[in-house]
């Protein structure tokens, strides 16, 4: 599976949307530099609140394009960042991939999906009823999630020093990616 990485953001402080960036470091075992949600233990306010020595396993959030494209077919206006994602991703099925898969991003950064996250109602302080709108039923009627915008830790590959150019399309889902995550940490870019 290839696709790009179209869009990275993130914000220091807890706010639902994040700036754009020209690229951002991935820190093995951290997330996103510089990110209010990078470090060891949760960093989402409810969750510290139950449990703040709790593992973080949302690390690195990530959406499709694919979702912002479809949302914005039915009138919402939304921009890569502005759901709370660090990686905006497009040709990569997020969604299709199970827990524990690796998705490897530009030629040095990897990340594990730890799993779907449900979108939470602060989507809907971005515009009215956009939370509903990233949520479907299946034909049995169960609750599908359309996003996997939170639930992704980093992990390092070798070479840590190279910088991962946006307009690469070396994404591969964990089926396709090597074992040797090893480093420090890893730079990835957005296109523009």
């Amino acid at each position: 599976m290839t696709g790009v990485v179209t869009a990275v953001s993130r914000s220091p402080t807890h706010t639902m949307t994040k700036p754009n960036e020209g690229s951002v470091r991935l820190v093995a075992g951290l997330g996103v530099d510089g990110d209010a949600h990078q470090g060891v233990t949760v960093k989402h306010r409810s969750r510290v609140a139950r449990d703040p020595t709790a593992p973080n396993l949302r690390q690195v959030h990530l959406v499709h394009a694919e979702l912002h494209d479809e949302l914005r077919a039915a009138g919402f206006i939304l921009v890569p960042g502005q759901m709370g994602e660090n990686v905006t991703t497009r040709g990569v099925d997020l969604l299709g991939l199970p827990t524990g898969a690796r998705l490897r991003l530009g030629a040095e950064a990897i990340v594990e999906v730890t799993g779907l996250r449900n979108p939470c109602m602060q989507l809907n302080k971005l515009q009215p009823g956009l939370m509903a709108a990233t949520l479907d039923r299946d034909a049995e009627g169960n609750l599908v999630r359309k996003a996997r915008d939170h639930g992704h830790r980093h992990r390092r590959r070798r070479n840590p020093g190279r910088r991962f150019d946006r307009r690469r399309t070396a994404r591969r889902a964990a089926s396709q990616a090597r074992s040797g995550v090893a480093g420090s940490s890893s730079p990835v870019a957005g296109s523009g």
